[in-house]
């Protein structure tokens, strides 16, 4: 298999990463969008249809939602990517045999930002 099609396109892209694409779009407005919005946002190289296609599997996860107000066929987050975030750690913490361990090794790999955003939030003061 090589890194482009027969016709030269680009490589596909993972899983999940044309989802997360079109959530990041979504995420960095305060508006709905159509999917020739998010089209437009994503560089233009994707087939309408399958912007179309991504959004309604983000809607039937219940990560999106239809806008009501007007607007035919345009969407916004059902969540904050903050709370999408944790939501998602949260998962993985209840997946895993041992949640301690994994926190351990997560709050090992900290930057020192990280470390001390974490201890203002958990009430400690830093050294």
């Amino acid at each position: 298999m090589t890194d482009t099609t027969p016709r030269g396109r680009a490589e596909r892209r993972s899983p999940g990463e044309l989802e997360s694409e079109v959530l990041a779009a979504l995420w960095a407005t305060d508006r709905a969008l159509t999917p020739a919005d998010i089209q437009a946002d994503l560089g233009g190289d994707l087939a309408y249809n399958t912007v179309h296609t991504i959004l309604k599997r983000l809607h039937d996860k219940g990560l999106v939602v239809r806008d009501a107000d007007g607007r035919r066929g345009a969407y916004r987050p059902a969540k904050e990517a903050a709370e999408m975030t944790a939501e998602a750690m949260h998962q993985l913490l209840d997946r895993g045999p041992d949640p301690i361990a994994a926190l351990q090794q997560f709050v090992t790999r900290l930057s020192p930002e990280e470390e001390a955003a974490l201890r203002d939030l958990l009430g400690e003061s830093g050294s």
